[in-house]
């Protein structure tokens, strides 16, 4: 039985960490797809890459998730732009590792055309 249990550890010794984690994830429950996608840490104002070309067709229709990758957990501003034309900046979402956040359309208040 010691033999086995030795035997299981080592294997898994050998199958990364990474691969057994979720990915990150961004649900868009707003009403239009979203063209662009960008995190700052919040309140900085230090936008990231567009995390919609993460996506087949770079960009994340209503309900659809995106993988959302080299974002730390932390605090973050969200900025986007729809198909509508619109630009919105969200402040203040929680990004977990391995979880999914959302914005949905009652969270947007500040958009312009």
């Amino acid at each position: 039985m010691a033999r086995v249990t030795a035997l299981i550890v080592f294997i898994l010794g050998f199958v990364p960490i990474v691969a057994l984690a979720k990915d990150t994830r961004f649900w868009n429950l707003t009403a239009n797809t979203i063209t662009s996608l960008q995190l700052s840490p919040a309140g900085k104002n230090d936008w990231g890459p567009n995390q919609a070309e993460n996506d087949r067709d770079r960009t994340v229709d209503h309900d659809e998730r995106l993988k959302i990758t080299d974002t730390a957990p932390g605090m973050y501003d969200v900025k986007f732009v729809d198909k509508s034309g619109r630009t919105c900046v969200v402040p203040n979402i929680e990004v977990k590792a391995g979880s999914i956040f959302t914005i949905e359309e009652k969270n947007l208040k500040g958009c312009a055309k």
